[in-house]
């Protein structure tokens, strides 16, 4: 079941970046980045099929990376490829929605980094750049966000010389878009917090947590770097929209506590997503209430 709910994700996710490039963002010029971006230029200047260059480029990518990487992943991008570049082909023949060039970056961005998020939420990808900036990375000192960022630059150069330099920039707002819509997808709106808090009423605090926000929390072990006194240091975890409470709660208890707070980007096991539910099951019949 879970193959086919992997299959049914990234059938998904293909059709959406298939939307945003042929309906947005390619008849209007505008690239995305990586071999896609690439692709689309070499379809311009030599007015054969987008969807052949997305398939034959990156060919050569899954075959640098298949010892490397995991075989899922690899399956998985080579089917979300293998489909992207029929789907482009298919689209390519209906009329594009609009000619302005700033929607075409904010709708065609907001669906392509929809879709590239459902891929990476299913262990899939479309880009042989992520797979070399990937393998690559283990042997350099360079991040793979650092790899990818050097491609897109030189691929985002070439748009300006062959689409115009105003069709880059236009290329770089919906980069941005694609970029920040793919983090909305895969963090979700549901975002939580990390929690590491210091004090001395740490039974206090702990019990407040436990009480009104209904949250677990773990002592750790800690010292103080200056003092050298043992310290029990408070770790838990809650959603964005308790991060208020919470510190109300710990400046009622100790004005002069400190706090670290950080994003998670995914929670399993514990309370968390039990509590969740049961929030979102009382807002549900309250609404009804109203």
């Amino acid at each position: 079941m879970g193959y086919f709910r992997r299959i049914f994700f990234l059938c998904v996710g293909v059709i959406l970046v298939a939307i945003g490039l042929e309906q947005f963002l390619v008849p209007n010029n505008i690239i995305d980045g990586g071999i896609v971006g690439i692709s689309i230029i070499t379809s311009y200047v030599t007015k054969l099929p987008l969807g052949m260059f997305i398939i034959l480029f990156n060919l050569p990518f899954l075959f640098f990376g298949y010892k490397h990487l995991g075989k899922t992943f690899l399956f998985s991008s080579l089917f979300s490829i293998g489909f992207l570049s029929i789907a482009v082909t298919f689209l390519h023949h209906f009329p594009k929605v609009t000619g302005d060039l700033l929607l075409s970056c904010i709708f065609g961005g907001i669906i392509i980094g929809i879709g590239l998020g459902i891929i990476f939420r299913n262990s899939g990808s479309l880009d042989g750049t992520e797979i070399v900036a990937m393998t690559i990375s283990k042997k350099i000192s360079f991040s793979v966000g650092e790899i990818i960022m050097f491609f897109n630059i030189f691929i985002l150069g070439s748009a300006g010389v062959v689409f115009g330099w105003d069709r880059a920039m236009y290329s770089l707002i919906a980069f941005f878009i694609i970029f920040k819509t793919i983090d909305m997808v895969l963090e979700g709106l549901d975002e939580s917090k990390s929690i590491i808090i210091v004090s001395d009423y740490y039974e206090e605090i702990a019990s407040a947590i436990m009480t009104h926000l209904e949250r677990g929390v773990t002592f750790i072990e800690g010292q103080g770097g200056y003092t050298k006194e043992p310290k029990k240091i408070i770790f838990c975890v809650i959603t964005r929209l308790e991060l208020a409470e919470m510190k109300h709660l710990v400046s009622e208890i100790d004005p002069k506590a400190f706090m670290a707070i950080e994003n998670v980007h995914e929670v399993s096991g514990g309370r968390l997503h039990k509590t969740n539910q049961l929030l979102k099951f009382t807002q549900k019949k309250l609404f009804k209430a109203k």
